[in-house]
């Protein structure tokens, strides 16, 4: 094709790149056997894990204090992703980009994290995940906590309240939680959902299964404060419902999916898996407490990998695991503070990156990421690539075949080429956008990151009165941002600045 076309319809140019993924993602089929149709696409789970830190695995941490050994196995049986970044530094935010394709800044939701009371975040029209894996035939599930808003029954439909009062965390004003929700994840693409509204240690603490709450007897449940991590607030909540062991409900409720779902041979399956763990509270079960060497926090990390060695434990039982692309990463950084990091100092949760959860350092997103699909994937290979969270749809779109709408997954770049090309030099990103707690944004494009404020956006650092306006940081040389370049590199500054604000305004960085 002539490359004038191409400029003058930069649409084809997305399309032919479509294209040309879709059509290597199958090429991986016919070399693996799978051209008789017997099975058209891996059956995928992307297990979520939440406020893991990227130094907690000891197969990417060498001097952890947890040991992980499904998780090790499951990345020597795979690929690791060393640059991989949370859309957000906080929870809800990274959710909404994992299942729409988009930044949550994007949305209504411009700093913080919903509540479980709060309204649906992601917008009913959005084009997420989960719909596009039913275009593809495909049997769809959520087993986890959700926190991206649930439209609960009202208990007088014809009173009108603001719904930002439901964002404050504790407000129930119209709201009937016993008779469950009139939106959420069913009316996303989710043919069968089972989640809980919000964090473990936010109300109301209730699984509601596709819609209706599991146990409708609403009492009130008293919160704990102590010891540090043991933490949840009171609230309203099922009378059954117990946050001790909510993890290995979840895990229950998961291989049940799969043993279930592959059961029909010719209709591939995708679950979104996101665990409660480990966010506080934590609460591992007796069998974890005391087995780490980082307190109840590396206790219940161990707990978790526990559970994702029994759902791999499933597909190997069901003879599912060849043709199955298994996902595992986090939300964001992990929340150790100093504290933590003074009671145990041998671990660093967060690697050597600079900062936690919340931040627009390194330690608020950079997060672990494990691929694993033996049909697809050649087993212990690794790649500095950067990607995104962000970056799952266009990623699946490429290995079921189909293209994009211009309207769906704006933020969404596809890395399925690396599972063929680890070593690839070209940047399957151009850049990527990162954002912490309180708004504050930073841009990364290439080695270069410039962070649009002072301090860490988030719960480490305010700044300095005396700090530069910015912060510039060559994560190449530096990965640890010990060295802010700001002021000796304004040129830089200067265009990184304007390529933030660009893609801010425009609404999209993928070439729509």
């Amino acid at each position: 094709m002539p490359v004038h076309m191409l400029r003058t319809y930069p649409n084809l140019t997305y399309t032919l790149l479509m294209l040309l993924l879709a059509t290597s993602a199958m090429l991986v089929f016919r070399k693996k056997g799978f051209a008789d149709g017997t099975v058209r696409h891996p059956n995928v789970i992307y297990i979520l894990a939440d406020d893991l830190g990227y130094g907690d695995l000891s197969c990417l941490n060498p001097q952890s204090q947890i040991k992980t050994p499904n998780l090790d196995r499951l990345a020597g049986q795979g690929m690791v992703f060393t640059d991989a970044h949370s859309g957000s530094a906080v929870c809800t935010p990274t959710r909404y980009g994992i299942l729409t394709g988009r930044y949550a800044f994007r949305s209504r939701l411009k700093k913080g994290v919903l509540g479980g009371y709060s309204p649906m975040l992601i917008e009913r029209e959005r084009f997420t995940v989960a719909d596009l894996m039913k275009k593809a035939g495909y049997r769809t599930g959520v087993i986890g906590k959700w926190h991206l808003g649930l439209d609960w029954v009202k208990t007088d439909p014809t009173k009108t309240t603001d719904p930002t009062v439901y964002d404050d965390w504790t407000s129930t004003e119209n709201l009937s939680i016993a008779k469950g929700t009139t939106g959420g994840p069913n009316d996303l693409g989710f043919d069968y959902s089972y989640v809980i509204p919000a964090s473990l240690d936010i109300a109301p603490y209730i699984y509601v299964r596709n819609g209706k709450p599991a146990d409708n007897a609403i009492v009130d449940i008293p919160g704990q404060k102590e010891p540090r991590g043991v933490f949840w607030r009171d609230g309203k909540g099922s009378a059954s419902f117990r946050i001790p062991g909510t993890l290995d409900v979840f895990g229950q409720e998961a291989r049940q999916f799969i043993i279930d779902a592959g059961k029909n041979k010719s209709k591939p399956f995708f679950l979104y898996l996101p665990l409660s763990a480990p966010h506080t509270p934590w609460v591992p079960s007796e069998k974890y407490k005391n087995t780490s060497n980082a307190g109840l926090y590396g206790d219940f990390v161990q707990h978790t990998d526990a559970v994702v060695g029994q759902l791999m434990h499933t597909l190997d039982s069901l003879g599912l695991a060849d043709n199955t692309l298994v996902i595992f990463t986090s939300d964001n950084g992990a929340d150790w503070k100093p504290g933590d990091k003074q009671a145990f100092p041998a671990h660093d949760a967060n690697y050597i990156f600079k900062g936690e959860k919340s931040d627009i350092w390194e330690g608020g997103h950079h997060v672990p990421f494990i691929a694993r699909w033996p049909a697809g994937i050649e087993k212990g290979t690794q790649t500095a690539q950067t990607i995104c969270l962000a970056d799952l749809m266009a990623t699946l779109a490429a290995i079921t075949g189909q293209k994009l709408d211009r309207n769906a997954g704006q933020d969404s770049f596809s890395f399925a080429s690396l599972f063929r090309a680890p070593d690839e030099a070209k940047p399957v990103r151009p850049s990527i956008i990162h954002h912490s707690v309180e708004g504050m944004f930073a841009i990364r494009k290439g080695k270069w990151k410039f962070i649009d404020g002072k301090g860490s956006g988030g719960w480490s650092s305010k700044g300095a009165p005396t700090d530069p306006a910015g912060q510039l940081y060559d994560l190449e040389s530096d990965p640890r941002e010990t060295v802010n370049l700001y002021e000796k590199q304004p040129e830089l500054v200067k265009e990184l600045k304007a390529l933030l604000e660009k893609q801010k305004a425009q609404g999209y960085t993928r070439a729509l």
